[in-house]
């Protein structure tokens, strides 16, 4: 394995068995375009680790549980958790989070991405770059940071 790692063994877990989404029906066609906590997962569930072979959810950084959707304000939430306290990767993990429902998402939807609770050591202020627009914007001009985040989000294929 590479040596620096911040978590050079990580406890990998199994991943869920994909569940059938059922497909809208007719009537739904003009509906507004609705999301639930499945949804948000599956969005999300793939994403690489940045310093590990394994997606998020293999690691355990984030789970269906973790995510709350309030359909009727267009608001989500997702709660990750780092492998470790000290985990230099969270704003890049949050970021790619982040970035992942901006594409995935419609537009009406707000995302909230958080640390969970008592998980960092620098919680508060991860959480705080990771939910201020103008940060985030910034971080994404940043070309080589732009380049970690699409390597996270590209499609892995197993």
């Amino acid at each position: 394995m590479v040596s620096g790692l911040i978590n050079a063994n990580p406890v990998v877990y199994e991943k869920k068995e994909r569940r059938v989404r059922s497909a809208p029906s007719d009537a739904d066609e003009y509906a507004v375009e609705s999301i639930d906590q499945q949804e948000v997962f599956d969005h999300i569930r793939d994403i690489k680790d940045p310093e590990h072979p394994y997606s998020l959810e293999e690691l355990k950084v984030i789970s269906e549980d973790a995510i709350e959707v309030d359909d009727h304000r267009s608001y989500v939430r997702v709660t990750f958790t780092p492998t470790v306290e000290h985990c230099t990767m969270a704003t890049i993990i949050g970021l790619c989070l982040r970035v992942k429902l901006i594409r995935s998402l419609p537009s009406r939807y707000k995302v909230d991405i958080r640390v969970a609770p008592g998980t960092h050591s620098t919680e508060a202020a991860v959480n705080k770059q990771l939910n201020d627009k103008e940060r985030v914007a910034a971080a994404l001009e940043n070309p080589n940071l732009l380049d970690m985040v699409d390597e996270c989000l590209a499609p892995s294929y197993e």
